[in-house]
């Protein structure tokens, strides 16, 4: 199993870059992390006032590609809604040939009403987020992959539209969703990659239905990366404190998660994303990803 790193997208330019250098530097006789995601919000999911510091997620990643060598980079993920497809692209394209490929474009159909209502974007309902998701795959693998692209869709339009340069090959696409009906349809038909939020037990059942769908669609179930993120609280009350989560998490003594991490591994997770979107200080980002390397990942790896 691999091993990435969620950071906080809130943070100062200084204080992300300090938090990802630490991250990206190599470390003798250990586990490396290999790659680094931002989530893509423009505000936090609270109540009014919700004035709370929060990055560009594009910006932030252009800057990682062009500062912090060897990791991967990715967006955990892309809120469709916010963005129009073929733009996307083009941005993606551009942290691709800045990363020297090291760049992974994550999307997800997009959620979080309070900004779409803030920012004066459509949110529309679940359905058609979902068609707007299926449309925006299509114009994006289009452009990825064809010389020219023309597309005519409820919601996007292309008109013999070229992406030059085109992104570093390949320019993985993961998809962020949960969903039992159409999201193993997308990502059967154009994801590289599968990301959801789960528990050992939660990913193992959702896992034997995405798989399924790749069956159905004639894809080699191996050729898709499973990726996942949990709370992570680490300490003698860290499975007490992940019980009482509102969000899947995990949590106990060092030996407790790696039997947990280990499961997650027995689930088919190829990747566990280590989440520390809530820590601010940039020298507890540090420490507590230092000591899950130290004290989990080297024991899972």
């Amino acid at each position: 199993m691999k091993f990435s790193l969620w950071l906080p997208a809130n943070l100062s330019w200084h204080d992300l870059r300090a938090a990802a250098a630490h991250a990206a530097a190599p470390r003798a006789g250990s586990v490396d992390w290999r790659g680094l995601w931002l989530e893509d919000h423009f505000m936090d999911n609270t109540d009014e006032p919700n004035d709370g510091a929060r990055g560009e997620a594009l910006t932030q990643l252009t800057a990682l590609a062009a500062t912090v060598p060897d990791v991967r980079i990715g967006s955990l993920v892309l809120g469709n809604t916010y963005r129009h497809p073929a733009v996307v692209a083009k941005q993606a394209a551009a942290i691709s040939d800045i990363s020297q490929g090291r760049f992974v474009l994550g999307l997800g159909a997009g959620w979080q009403e309070n900004e779409h209502r803030a920012f004066g974007l459509e949110f529309g309902d679940v359905p058609a987020r979902i068609r707007w998701f299926r449309e925006a795959l299509q114009v994006i693998t289009a452009l990825r992959d064809e010389e020219f692209a023309d597309f005519e869709g409820e919601r996007y339009r292309l008109e013999h539209a070229s992406l030059n340069p085109k992104p570093h090959p390949p320019l993985p696409i993961l998809i962020g969703g949960k969903g039992e009906k159409v999201m193993p349809k997308l990502v059967a038909r154009y994801a590289d990659e599968w990301n959801m939020w789960s528990t050992p037990d939660l990913f193992a059942a959702k896992n034997r239905i995405f798989t399924a769908a790749l069956e159905d669609a004639g894809r080699d179930p191996a050729t898709l990366w499973r990726t996942t993120q949990a709370l992570t609280f680490q300490g003698d009350d860290g499975a007490e404190r992940a019980a009482r989560s509102a969000r899947p998490a995990i949590g106990g003594t060092p030996s407790q998660l790696v039997d947990t991490i280990a499961a997650f591994a027995e689930a088919g997770v190829d990747e566990f994303i280590l989440p520390l979107t809530g820590v601010h200080d940039v020298a507890r980002i540090q420490d507590l990803s230092d000591r899950f390397l130290a004290e989990v990942a080297v024991h899972v790896a």
